[in-house]
């Protein structure tokens, strides 16, 4: 196994990440944008689906990041007051400055890489050193396409569960009757290309952990038909991983009319702009909208 030096000393990241919150809270730094949600239930699945009270901020944001140039970039260097703490030698924690979900954290690559390229042994370290210390939801948008909204390359963890009502992900239930092949599974109720494969957490390794997780991860993009093309870069895909599976969902568009959708859209977590969004999505019906931003064979 290739040498992974990671700095994240045991149990401390929770802990650090809520006086961080507070902390980045009180200077300003932290922009939660407030919403509230429902629950929508499809084909035995409670899709959480949030919709948000006040998206100026973010959307201002973004206008002053369009100001500044195409080549901006928010992570090189990092906001300080959203710093959690070193991971590895080659990612760090930050606190997401415009989190939806509490305590919603970004794994960064200490030096530029693109958000395209395809995960390497040190991004599935840093995301397990990180995944050890809080039960969570991993996940990698790659590229425009699966919801990346920056070129510099990100994992994101959002702790469990997403809200008291739920113990996990809203898809949990669907993910226990799956029936594998080849070490390789299908929801059900998911009718577009999909592939899930389970994770034996049995030893709280990290790097163990980080050289099983790039082996399935890469049999999941050969399975998928991902090709990847002579820079390096994969066709777009969602990836999920938790402490049990791991899911690569490959993409054919970012949003389905008006709405977005990123990775926690398949683990059944959604979130719209306004009332005109959650009309539409109510009528259109989760699962619709999730099979039209998604790939078919």
């Amino acid at each position: 196994m290739n040498e992974v030096n990671i700095l994240l000393e045991a149990n401390t990241l929770w802990q650090k990440v809520k006086q961080q919150t507070a902390y980045a809270q009180n200077c300003g730094a932290l922009k939660s944008i407030p919403t509230e949600y429902e629950l929508i239930t499809e084909q035995e699945i409670d899709f959480l689906v949030r919709i948000v009270n006040n998206i100026e901020r973010k959307e201002n944001a973004k206008k002053e990041q369009k100001k500044l140039g195409k080549d901006f970039n928010p992570f090189l260097p990092y906001e300080k007051d959203l710093f959690v703490m070193d991971i590895s030698e080659t990612h760090v924690c930050l606190l997401n400055k415009f989190n939806v979900v509490d305590h919603h954290l970004l794994i960064i690559t200490r030096e530029f890489e693109q958000q395209e390229t395809l995960l390497t042994l040190n991004d599935f370290a840093a995301l397990w050193a990180c995944l050890l210390e809080i039960d969570g939801l991993g996940f990698y948008n790659n590229g425009k396409i699966a919801g990346a909204s920056q070129r510099h390359k990100h994992l994101q963890l959002v702790p469990f569960p997403f809200i008291p009502k739920l113990p996990k992900t809203p898809i949990d239930k669907v993910i226990e009757t799956v029936n594998y092949q080849d070490n390789i599974g299908q929801l059900s109720c998911f009718n577009f290309e999909h592939g899930i494969s389970k994770i034996d957490f049995q030893d709280n390794n990290s790097l163990k952990l980080a050289q099983q997780s790039l082996e399935k991860y890469n049999y999941l993009l050969k399975r998928l038909n991902i090709t990847i093309n002579s820079e390096g870069k994969p066709e777009p895909y969602n990836l999920l991983v938790t402490r049990e599976w791991m899911m690569i969902i490959p993409r054919s568009q970012p949003k389905y009319e008006s709405i977005s959708v990123n990775s926690l859209g398949f683990a059944g977590a959604l979130l719209v702009k306004n009332e005109e969004q959650m009309k539409l999505l109510k009528e259109v019906k989760p699962l619709t909208i999730l099979e039209n931003v998604a790939k078919y064979s």
